[in-house]
């Protein structure tokens, strides 16, 4: 066991490195989103469910609805996931660092901690920026959803 719970510090470190890089790619993204949203062109852009029912006059709610889960999804999976890797990346570390303290070697102690605890620092970083993104997001779509249910009605 000891053995394939050392396979699987690689891949988790690789992903976590992933979850943090896609968590500022995804913040320019939603920065850039409020500044066009603040400027509320005629293009609409920073308002997807607004241009897709422009485009789309046919679409009912319920894709709308879908629509918005799709955009959604992306942030919300990472603020989920970049957590559990990032315990998962901690604890990896956590054998070889016992198995070197019964060894008496501290600085393969020091080593394989430095790996666990900042493993798990970046991915409460990269889920917290996910997870605030998700949820402003989720704000405005729920705006463009009330604006477009007012236009349709009137």
């Amino acid at each position: 066991m000891y053995q394939i719970g050392q396979l699987f510090l690689f891949p988790v470190l690789v992903l976590v490195a992933a979850m943090f890089a896609y968590s500022f790619y995804a913040l320019g993204s939603f920065i850039l989103q409020a500044l066009q949203r603040r400027r509320r062109s005629q293009h609409l852009a920073g308002f997807p469910l607004l241009q897709h029912v422009r485009k789309n006059a046919e679409t009912t709610s319920d894709e709308l609805d879908l629509l918005a889960h799709k955009l959604l999804e992306p942030a919300r999976i990472a603020s989920r996931i970049a957590p559990m890797l990032g315990l998962i990346g901690t604890m990896i570390p956590m054998g070889p660092a016992l198995k070197s303290l019964t060894d008496g070697n501290l600085a393969k102690v020091s080593g394989n901690l430095t790996v666990a605890f900042s493993v798990v620092i970046i991915a409460l970083i990269a889920a917290s920026i996910t997870y605030w993104i998700a949820n402003v997001q989720r704000r405005w779509l729920a705006e463009e959803i009330v604006e477009i249910q007012k236009e349709k009605t009137a």
